[in-house]
């Protein structure tokens, strides 16, 4: 059998990349009696189908997947985020670290457009949050390198509002490949969709990017529901003070002697991004989807 990667999913077929070889594939009936279906982003198994093509035998156990946008084994999200036409509300990106958390993912930021607004302050948030925050500017090039380092050996899917450039950092970081753009509506402050399907881009030897058409809008009721009480361990910067409080079930919200607004208070956890925490819970505690719009 030969072994690789769907990288793209499209009218029945999967294109599976195997080494430097593409192959067409069809998958295996057994896929639909079985009511599965392999996805884009799968580790599979191949074999000639008898008829001069291949066919998918078998998909290998998932770290994670997705149903909207249908893609799995993701390594890292990446959320793009701007301060500038359009400007990023961070409650976006908190509402995506906690999907990532979630799905046994690392979260990037990469704060886009820096040629226009440098974005400090989400880069002081999510940096000191302890996640990998990198500048970019698909316009001049700066900061593609140290993205590029930061994606090596995972698969990795970006996410983020609208407009905010995730296909010019494509075509930055795959100069081979176009990936269609479209321009930020100023009346909006946003751009249009320019991704019809989700598709892996081999950026290099096990290195691949997911340019996805739903990410933008991810749907937090096509997973699990998140109990309210398992969200404080989906703050990384909650971590050192979980356990320190008053009381064993503290919720971190209204309870006092809590070593987690303590530490608010003192400015070792973000402010907004405790606020985040407080907007999460409720909508978790009302079992409230947490639809991302743009």
């Amino acid at each position: 059998m030969t072994e690789g990667v769907i990288i793209k999913a499209l009218s029945g077929f999967y294109y599976v990349q195997a080494g430097d070889e593409l192959l067409s594939c069809k998958a295996r009936g057994k896929f639909r009696l079985d009511g599965t279906s392999p996805l884009v982003g799968d580790r599979v198994f191949c074999s000639p189908d008898g008829a001069g093509g291949a066919r998918v035998d078998r998909v290998a156990e998932r770290r994670n997947w997705f149903v909207r946008p249908a893609v799995a084994n993701v390594d890292a999200l990446v959320f793009v985020a701007a301060n500038v036409n359009p400007i990023t509300d961070p409650f976006l990106i908190d509402r995506v670290s906690v999907i990532a958390a979630e799905a046994d993912c690392e979260l990037i930021v990469c704060v886009n457009k820096t040629d226009l607004d440098r974005g400090e302050q989400l880069r002081r948030i999510y940096g000191r949050a302890g996640f990998p925050v990198v500048a970019t500017s698909a316009q001049t090039g700066d900061g593609i390198e140290a993205l590029r380092s930061l994606l090596r050996g995972k698969i990795s899917a970006f996410t983020g509002n609208s407009g905010v450039g995730k296909s010019s950092l494509l075509n930055r970081l795959l100069p081979g490949v176009s990936v269609p753009t479209a321009q930020v509506s100023e009346k909006l402050g946003r751009g249009k969709h320019t991704t019809r399907h989700v598709e892996l881009f081999r950026l290099e030897e096990n290195t691949y990017i997911a340019d996805t058409p739903g990410f933008a809008s991810f749907e937090l009721e096509m997973m699990k529901p998140i109990p309210k009480e398992q969200l404080q361990y989906d703050f990384p910067e909650f971590s050192p003070y979980l356990g320190n409080c008053r009381f064993q079930d503290c919720s971190h919200r209204r309870e006092p002697d809590c070593a987690v607004r303590e530490a608010v208070s003192a400015g070792a956890i973000d402010e907004n991004r405790y606020r985040s925490y407080l907007r999460l819970y409720e909508l978790s505690a009302q079992q409230k989807s947490w639809e991302l719009k743009e």
